[in-house]
């Protein structure tokens, strides 16, 4: 006679031992199809995840973009001012230049006046008739 072993405790179900390799491999079964399942949902969340870091990058590209706009508009307003007094330099260049050469013609006009005046006034021999 065959002394029987200790019995199992309550609630674990005892099969023949031909049907425990069946039972072993539809748990391995069971198992492997729920590694598969969380494989796929690790691979979910990796993606979500890497979607997420994806948009605080295009987040922080965006600030930079906007940091740099600001910039060019400032650049630009700078331009502008800079640009209008240039403009307003020439144009009294312009006007200095004008005034000069205005008042050097009056110079050179009273000069010859002055000459003129001279030459009037210098003694001149008188002719003989």
């Amino acid at each position: 006679m065959s002394v029987p072993g200790p019995s199992p405790p309550d609630g674990v179900l005892t099969a023949p031992p031909d049907c425990l390799g069946a039972f072993i491999l539809a748990v391995c079964f069971c198992f492997r199809q729920n590694q598969v399942v969380l494989l796929d949902t690790l691979e979910q969340e990796i993606s979500k995840f890497k979607e997420c870091h994806s948009m605080l990058d295009i987040n922080a590209l965006f600030t930079e973009a906007k940091h740099y706009h600001a910039k060019l508009v400032n650049i630009r307003k700078e331009m502008l001012m800079l640009h209008e007094k240039t403009s307003k330099l020439k144009k009294r260049a312009l006007k200095l230049q004008q005034k000069r050469q205005k008042e050097e013609l009056e110079r050179e006009q009273q000069r010859e006046k002055e000459f003129e005046r001279e030459k009037q006034l210098t003694a001149k021999p008188a002719k003989r008739t």
